[in-house]
């Protein structure tokens, strides 16, 4: 990263202001998979955090691997770790291209999952980069390999696809099933405080975030009792997604390298 110097060489007061601004920005970045000229967007969202120096990305998508190294060389960030929250079905991880370009880097995901990856999660563990740590939260439904992260500096969780905003992801295939998702949500998500922020996978309204208040109060499926949650899932009768049968086998090997 470039600072402006002074007549002696050393960055100024103003060039060391711009360089913390951009590493302070650069501590949590939201990036959007959308709308692509052939259709092909799966609306995903991406997330980079950093401390120190040090980055990890949650969700990389595979057409938007050069976006997401430009970030990272913009901000002067280290890739240390590339994690999913799950075996995605709508898009082919950007994981294993780039473990391709950055040697080094590693791959994480759930045990459960069944996937190949460097760091195989489960609940209770911690990711750490620089001085910030991510929480392990198991939270499976969705498919049986899911995960949330729990970032406490932040006041944020990483939910994948277990928690929407007024939503949550569908329970079909993958051995999903509508009781573990219920579940998962109301035990470890829904305990966390309501003024966390929640931060999904996938949108498709164009919204960025949510509260664990506000999908307590009002998210219109998982306010409802348990059992008729499993009937409204059962008869959601949802298409498979478009790439289900490039993205299944790709996402069992963490990508295509």
């Amino acid at each position: 990263m470039l600072t402006r110097c002074t007549a002696r060489g050393l960055p100024s007061a103003r060039g060391l202001a711009a360089v913390a601004e951009r590493r302070r920005a650069a501590e949590f970045l939201q990036l959007f998979d959308g709308d692509a000229p052939d259709g092909g967007g799966s609306s995903t969202y991406t997330y980079i955090l950093a401390d120190g120096g040090a980055a990890v990305i949650i969700d990389p998508v595979l057409e938007q691997v050069d976006r997401d190294l430009a970030a990272l060389s913009a901000s002067g960030l280290t890739l240390t770790l590339a994690v999913n929250t799950h075996c995605h079905a709508d898009h082919i991880t950007g994981t294993g291209e780039l473990k391709r370009r950055l040697p080094g880097l590693r791959s994480a995901i759930a045990r459960a999952a069944g996937a190949k990856a460097d760091v195989l999660l489960e609940a209770g563990e911690e990711i750490g980069f620089g001085q910030r740590r991510l929480r392990v939260l198991e939270t499976p439904g969705h498919t049986d390999g899911c995960l949330s992260f729990y970032d406490p500096s932040l006041g944020a969780v990483f939910t994948g696809d277990a928690l929407l905003i007024g939503g949550c992801g569908r329970t079909d295939f993958q051995g999903g099933s509508s009781e573990r998702l219920y579940r998962s949500v109301h035990e470890q998500l829904f305990t966390l405080p309501d003024e966390t922020t929640v931060y999904p996978a996938h949108d498709y309204k164009g919204r960025r975030s949510s509260t664990i208040g506000a999908e307590k109060a009002s998210n219109p499926r998982l306010t409802k009792p348990l059992a008729e949650f499993v009937d409204l899932m059962a008869n959601l009768n949802l298409p498979y997604p478009r790439k289900i049968d490039a993205s299944l086998p790709a996402n069992l090997a963490c990508g295509v390298f």
